[in-house]
């Protein structure tokens, strides 16, 4: 018997009887989509590990774009030489990582292969980042700053931009621009974020503040409310008030707006006055419209105070009674009527101030934080945790988006969550991220030549390839999965973090965001995807020639099945299964999904490359592996 100081016999009968049962049920779980949690209760703390390759395996497909199996060990030596801390000392290194930006690359293909780059350079520019390794420049950079590139994709569904904008699409410096912006804030302060995308060329194109002029009632001229909605809406704020657990306020059981028109007018007449960098130079006789030239798209907007809403001028608005709530500056009245004090900048400050220091924005961005990294329902109490950090992260810095990702992935929901609520924890996996996971995991490079043939550059110039880059976004062949980043069809992302999909989750009240782009034809074109060029296209596969486009084209992205195959010839169907399981499904693969997949292939004639292919197809279309736990 057990000894339990202090406590009675028939409490301490009660205790041991409950710690059988668990026994009992943890044997008869097996290897469980709801794995055993006698262990995983905290005890050590959820700072602690991993403590295996299945929980290294999850706090990297929450973290990265997909854990490999390099990660997964990487991270398990980190935990030993670190007693037992890895979490942590994994943070301290991807801190410490040196940013990959799309520019970099941009400038590359425009200046050392002088292509002209357009909608697919992008994409290829983004996967440097996302699938991360050598760099096909310079053979001695790895790109290894994962954490930094997943919250900047996390950040671009939120602060949102696309190239579905005709000027945007036009110009693919501007858009690399914008999310080097996301990627050098990452772990920034919140409030130098929001300013830096404000005064962006390209959400000032995208949002209407460019050029934006103060009001001239003769002409029936008033300053552009787009950005200024948004930046509340959507940035910031949100509709509602919300108490730090992200749950709304409510008045007599309804919700309390956070703001009315009245404030979207006012916030617009301050976001004037700003324009192009050589404005001046290249269209000084109308502030709009204006084209870009040279840099400008790379160039942060400059104010030009004669535009600009100062409060002086007869059609100006005076005062400018912006957010209103207990301690914010000057009860978040602009006071105008000073070309002196009311300078651009001294405006944009103020407002951005106001926006700042709101109470909605720590659980307004803490929460759709944690959506896009960990889970679609966190509780009240995580979001609460999380938006403590952001608000003070311990040395009274308010906004430290850092201290607030790491709250994120070691809050002991985000690490235990699994167990304490199975049937709600979790999220439905991007199309992209699926994309991701699968290339880093299966060791994905680009294939094919070298140099230049048929109208491309290929390995090791291209990073992606044409086709593989281009598959992300298409929708109109069935073979993409309809989630290219920066390509939005509007402010409001791919999904929205409130959508509620219909059936027994709407009867449950729980949000799934990413059920919202999980269209009938998205679902059909990812499993194209995933059937076609992503799986059978192999490293090991001969080129027949420097033009070779089995893969859709020269330079393309193909997975190495070669080691896999070796080792399912060794070790048999059920040893790969598990390996599978920790590599993709982070050890939470079901004894139903395990025995199925293993009677079929062990019924399966052909190639061990062939058995392998045919595995990762089922998995990787499977409803488990596409829930996230």
């Amino acid at each position: 018997m057990i000894a339990l100081e202090g406590v009675s016999r028939r409490a301490h009968s009660i205790c041991v009887l409950a710690l059988l049962t668990l026994c009992a049920q943890s044997q008869a779980a097996g290897l469980s989509h709801f794995p055993d949690p006698m262990f995983h209760d905290g005890m050590e703390g959820s700072t602690a590990g991993p403590f295996n390759d299945a929980d290294a395996a999850r706090f990297l497909a929450q973290a990265t774009f997909g854990p490999t199996d390099v990660d997964i060990a990487h991270l398990r030596s980190l935990a030993a030489g670190n007693g037992g801390a890895g979490y942590q000392a994994w943070l301290d290194e991807q801190f410490a990582a040196t940013p990959t930006l799309m520019l970099d690359y941009y400038g590359w293909v425009t200046g050392t292969l002088h292509e002209n780059p357009g909608d697919t350079t992008i994409k290829e520019a983004w996967l440097r980042g996302a699938l991360g390794g050598t760099d096909p420049q310079n053979n001695s950079i790895n790109h290894s700053d994962q954490l930094r590139q997943r919250v900047a994709f996390a950040l671009s569904e939120i602060f949102v931009i696309s190239e579905q904008n005709t000027m945007l699409d036009q110009n693919p410096d501007g858009q690399s621009y914008f999310y080097d912006v996301l990627v050098n804030n990452a772990f920034g302060n919140y409030r130098a974020l929001l300013e830096q995308v404000t005064l962006s060329p390209t959400m000032g194109v995208y949002l209407n503040m460019i050029g934006n002029p103060r009001a001239n009632l003769t002409l029936n001229q008033h300053p552009d409310e787009n950005y200024a909605r948004e930046v509340n809406q959507l940035f910031s704020i949100g509709l509602f008030m919300l108490k730090d657990d992200g749950t709304p306020v409510l008045s007599g059981g309804v919700p309390v707006a956070t703001y009315g028109q009245a404030v979207v007018t006012a916030f617009a007449h301050v976001f004037t006055g700003w324009n192009w960098a050589d404005w001046a130079t290249y269209c000084g006789g109308a502030f709009w419209p204006c084209y870009p030239h040279g840099n400008d798209f790379i160039t942060p907007m400059v104010a030009y105070p004669s535009y600009h809403d100062d409060g002086t001028h007869t059609d100006d608005m005076l005062n400018k009674q912006l957010l209103s709530y207990t301690g914010a500056q000057n009860a978040g009245l602009l006071v105008g009527g000073s070309a002196v004090i009311n300078t651009p900048y001294y405006d944009l400050t103020f407002a951005l101030d106001n926006i700042f220091h709101h109470p909605n924005v720590g659980p307004f961005i803490s929460k759709q934080l944690i959506q896009r990294l960990v889970t679609s329902n966190p509780s009240p109490q995580y979001v609460q945790r999380v938006t403590a950090i952001f608000n003070n992260d311990g040395t009274g810095t308010r906004g430290n988006l850092g201290a607030v990702v790491k709250a994120i992935l070691l809050d002991a929901e985000a690490r235990y969550g699994q167990f304490w609520a199975p049937t709600t924890f979790g999220k439905l996996r991007e199309p992209d991220l699926r994309v991701t996971h699968f290339w880093r995991a299966m060791n994905a490079v680009h294939i094919c030549g070298t140099g230049f043939a048929d109208g491309f550059y290929v390995n090791p110039y291209r990073y992606s390839g044409y086709s593989t880059g281009y598959g992300l976004g298409d929708t109109i062949y069935g073979s993409g999965v309809g989630q290219a980043v920066l390509n939005a069809n509007t402010v409001f992302n791919f999904f929205r973090p409130d959508f509620i999909p219909s059936g027994e989750m709407a009867g449950l009240g729980l949000l799934g965001p990413e059920f919202q782009i999980n269209t009938d034809t998205l679902i059909s074109n990812s499993a194209n995807s995933t059937f076609g060029k992503a799986i059978y296209y192999d490293t090991s596969d001969a080129c027949t020639g420097p033009g070779n486009s089995y893969a859709g084209g020269p330079g393309e992205v193909a997975a190495d099945r070669t080691s896999d195959a070796a080792f399912l010839t060794a070790n048999g169907a059920a040893a790969l299964i598990d390996k599978y399981n920790t590599r993709f499904m982070s050890g939470q693969m079901s004894p139903f999904m395990r025995q199925t997949l293993l009677t079929w292939m062990n019924s399966l004639g052909g190639t061990s490359k062939q058995r392998v292919n045919a595995l990762l197809a089922m998995l990787l279309t499977s409803p488990e592996y596409m829930i996230q736990k």
